[in-house]
């Protein structure tokens, strides 16, 4: 194991590691806010209103997160539409066509999330914000979905962690994210084991400042997933 190589590179790989951050940042944070609605209509007792994602979620669930992000990065690429729009500048930025992809990808979990959480709400609790007089709409935003948060944070750690991983796909699209600038890298050296390594490092403590914080958001908010308490 060649360490002087490893300390050489260790500040373009933290780099790398950086975007990776940024990357996954932007993604599950937008994911969560489009999956909100998406899982509330999941949720519905009216069988019109959960049909509506059911196509959207189907697709991003069963395909490949890299034939999503090709279909993106190379497919939007195929119409003058597209590139004579005002999005063409973001839509063949890498670092964007890959968050809007993971994006989409990871929101349609996290829909499917959010509704098994509202899904184990206690049927009583709902029927006593309904008996205090609140409305439909009022009682979503006030009772439902602060539960349904509580109850799914464990399954929405493990979707942030799992993106953090499969991040890595971006540099398949000439992002210079983690493994984006480890391959470069190892193109200079032709050292793939010390890169690598040091690469997967970055990774585990990546995921495990992630956990830990989760774990610290899930005591501060005393979450039973199995309860629902």
């Amino acid at each position: 194991m060649n360490w002087e190589v490893i300390i050489k590179w260790l500040p373009k790989l933290a780099q790398g590691a950086t975007l990776t951050l940024e990357l996954v940042a932007i993604a599950v944070i937008a994911g969560l806010l489009l999956a909100i609605p998406l899982g509330i209509a999941r949720s519905s007792k009216l069988w019109y209103v959960r049909s509506l994602p059911y196509a959207y979620i189907f697709f991003f669930r069963g395909t490949p997160l890299l034939v999503q992000l090709f279909l993106v990065y190379y497919g939007l690429a195929q119409f003058d539409a597209v590139r004579e729009s005002a999005l063409w500048p973001y839509l063949r930025d890498p670092f964007w066509c890959a968050t809007v992809t993971m994006t989409l990808h990871t929101a349609a979990y996290i829909a499917e999330i959010l509704r098994g959480a509202i899904q184990a709400i206690p049927p009583g609790e709902i029927e006593a914000a309904r008996a205090l007089g609140m409305s439909k709409p009022k009682a979503m935003f006030y009772i439902i979905l602060p539960r349904a948060a509580r109850i799914g944070l464990p399954a929405y750690s493990n979707e942030v962690i799992l993106m953090l991983k499969a991040s890595a796909l971006a540099s398949t699209v000439t992002l210079l994210e983690l493994t984006g600038m480890a391959r470069t890298i190892i193109a200079r050296t032709y050292l793939p084991v010390e890169i690598f390594f040091a690469a997967g490092v970055f990774y585990l403590l990546m995921a495990y400042v992630l956990v830990r914080g989760f774990k610290l958001l899930e005591r501060w908010l005393r979450v039973d997933a199995c309860q629902g308490r």
